[in-house]
């Protein structure tokens, strides 16, 4: 519960030093970020699978950014 009202504090906060509108597109963009996260992930899986079926030599992923 203690969360709840957390964000909801957060929330009015940035309506009243932004507006309303700034904030949607805030919230907005961070949306999009987490769908372009969950994307980056499943591309990245696919592109494994994809390797192991073809007999490519397997690679560094740590150090790879797609």
């Amino acid at each position: 519960m203690l969360s709840f009202y957390i964000l909801a504090t957060v929330l009015l906060l940035l309506i009243a030093y932004a507006g309303v509108e700034d904030t949607m597109r805030l919230v907005r963009f961070i949306d999009l970020w987490i769908n372009y996260q969950i994307i980056k992930y499943r591309m990245r899986r696919m592109r494994r699978k994809l390797e192991r079926e073809l007999g490519l030599p397997p690679r560094n992923w740590e150090e790879e950014d797609i």
